[in-house]
């Protein structure tokens, strides 16, 4: 492979990276939601809850960043921080009834959306993409 290509399909994959992101953004603010704050409702739905360094593990938000986002979802009352007597240094957050709602309206919408914008690739392609999009990954 010549360097040449090698960037080439860096600014193809940067390029279809920000192109979803800024649709997926677009998308979830119709909600009343960052990309950030619909990340961890997405992740908390259909948990008893997580830590939030489990939230950490499971989402792309950074620690710090992470404390705000949670701060704003428990204003917006999504979630709450609970405390369990058996670990008091630990803090679990769950989605309110409400956070519950937003997750069963917002995530099968975004679910269904993201199909629809993917239904021109077939099951292999997008097979092959998930396989190719992981040696990247690797490779960095």
């Amino acid at each position: 492979m010549h360097p040449t290509q090698a960037l080439a399909t860096v600014r193809s994959l940067a390029r279809a990276y920000q192109a979803f992101a800024s649709y997926s953004e677009t998308f979830v603010r119709q909600y009343d939601l960052t990309p950030a704050q619909f990340d961890v409702v997405a992740t908390l739905g259909n948990t008893p809850g997580m830590t939030m360094g489990e939230i950490g593990e499971k989402t792309l938000i950074t620690k710090g960043t992470l404390t705000g986002v949670v701060d704003r979802l428990e204003k917006k009352e999504l979630v709450t921080r609970e405390v369990p007597p058996e670990n008091r240094r630990s803090v679990v957050v769950r989605l309110t009834p409400k956070g519950q709602q937003v997750f069963e309206t917002v995530f099968p919408a975004h679910v269904d959306d993201i199909h629809q914008h993917l239904s021109s690739l077939d099951a292999s392609e997008l097979e092959l993409l998930q396989v190719l999009l992981s040696r990247i990954q690797k490779a960095f």
